[in-house]
């Protein structure tokens, strides 16, 4: 392992940073792409998930290791489920071995497919004999995690019959179901909500002329709003190029939610420029729902609580189920700077209190998860000694995060 990595953050927080595409695009897009035969999308991230899912696509066979992308194993499996010929075992990482598919896998059974599961009931490892898949009505939990709705929206084309799907209860993260079908529809599907707990597919997809374009993706936009909220530099000006409103993306809510945190965001042909505006949130408890935006809550609770800003942030269940369990890693790791955090099975609170200044300061863990590696390195501006144990991690989504920071230090 790595020695924990000294976070070095720039006094003056200026310039132009070029963010990764948007992985949940890029893994949405190479599917479709997959089944419609049609060119690869422009500006497919780098980042290790959508590696992951490119292999898996060019393997097409055998033993399939989708190493620590969530993403890659739920599209994968309902892919592979769909495409008759194929026969492969998908595995990953120990913590990939440890992740719940089996709302996926019953969906998916439920329609004819031939999945069994090699180890564990319930997880991964799957071994996947594909074959051709009618489709018709089928009903799904949705308080868990979007992500296996839209594995069966992506590959619901190509079904003869095509997909009726009922949701169950209360739906997560459903911008991430809206970009799904914001990706259908540009391939050429007719895909749309039936009433606001069913969504219809019709059987067939049509290449497009010109490849799918990916965005920038906002939640790696995130850590920029952060470091200008927690950066002393009144005059910060960060110049993010590729971002769009309206965006694809449900992330792209981090404008509207760091403006009471004193971010502001302009708006360009090209991108955004966030710049310091005076901090609004201070005094009354600060409530939100991150049920539809669960990729954001790692740098809130960092970021409102450095800033003494109270809050209880709910809607937090699926982070019980992400590459660690992150509301336990916030709790644990926030206690090194001397913050207590509250929280509860779906979510966090905080009240300011006095932080006793700390001799020496542990690394911060990241857990295996390029999530609190990137919340947590903005917290060097309060605290000039902190450093990130296993700060490659960052590779699953923005490779280049730690050399963008070090390209403003100059």
């Amino acid at each position: 392992m790595s020695m924990p990595l000294p976070v070095i953050l720039p006094e003056r927080l200026r310039g132009t940073i070029q963010l990764p595409s948007s992985k949940s695009l890029s893994a949405r897009a190479l599917v479709l792409s997959a089944i419609s035969g049609g060119a690869l999308p422009l500006h497919l991230s780098d980042c290790d998930d959508t590696r992951a899912m490119q292999a898996a696509l060019q393997q097409g066979q055998g033993l399939i290791d989708i190493q620590a992308a969530g993403t890659a194993m739920r599209f994968a499996t309902a892919l592979f489920a769909a495409r008759p010929g194929a026969d492969v075992t998908l595995t990953g990482t120990e913590r990939m071995r440890q992740r719940p598919i089996g709302i996926l896998v019953d969906a998916l059974r439920s329609l004819g497919a031939d999945i069994r599961y090699a180890d564990r009931e319930g997880s991964p490892p799957l071994h996947i004999c594909g074959r051709r898949l009618r489709g018709g009505r089928v009903r799904m939990r949705a308080n868990v995690s979007s992500q296996y709705i839209s594995a069966l929206l992506l590959i619901a084309p190509l079904f003869a019959d095509g997909l009726t799907l009922e949701l169950e209860g209360a739906i997560a993260s459903r911008p991430y179901i809206n970009m799904t079908l914001g990706l259908l529809t540009a391939y050429g599907a007719r895909a749309q909500w039936q009433d606001s707990q069913t969504l219809r597919v019709e059987p067939g997809l049509s290449a497009s002329a010109s490849p799918f374009e990916i965005e920038a993706d906002w939640s790696a936009a995130s850590y920029w709003y952060e470091m200008a909220a927690l950066a002393p530099d009144k005059g910060a000006n960060i110049f993010l190029p590729r971002l769009r409103q309206p965006s694809l993306q449900g992330d792209s809510i981090v404008a509207e939610l760091f403006r009471p945190l004193g971010v502001h965001t302009e708006w360009t042909a090209q991108g955004v420029r966030l710049t310091k505006i005076p901090q609004t949130c201070r005094k009354s408890t600060w409530e939100v729902d991150f049920s539809q935006c669960p990729d954001l809550a790692q740098t809130f609770v960092v970021t409102a609580a450095l800033l003494a800003v109270p809050f209880r942030f709910t809607g937090l269940a699926s982070l019980r189920i992400k590459e660690t369990d992150r509301i336990a890693a916030l709790v644990a790791e926030m206690a090194k700077l001397g913050i207590t955090l509250t929280p509860s099975a779906d979510s966090i609170s905080f009240q300011p209190a006095a932080v006793a200044p700390l001799p020496c300061l542990a690394p911060i863990r990241t857990y295996d998860d390029h999530r609190m590696a990137m919340a947590f390195a903005p917290a060097a501006y309060r605290f000039p000694t902190l450093s990130i144990a296993d700060a490659g991690v960052v590779s699953k989504s923005y490779p280049s995060f730690w050399e963008d920071i070090q390209s403003l230090l100059c």
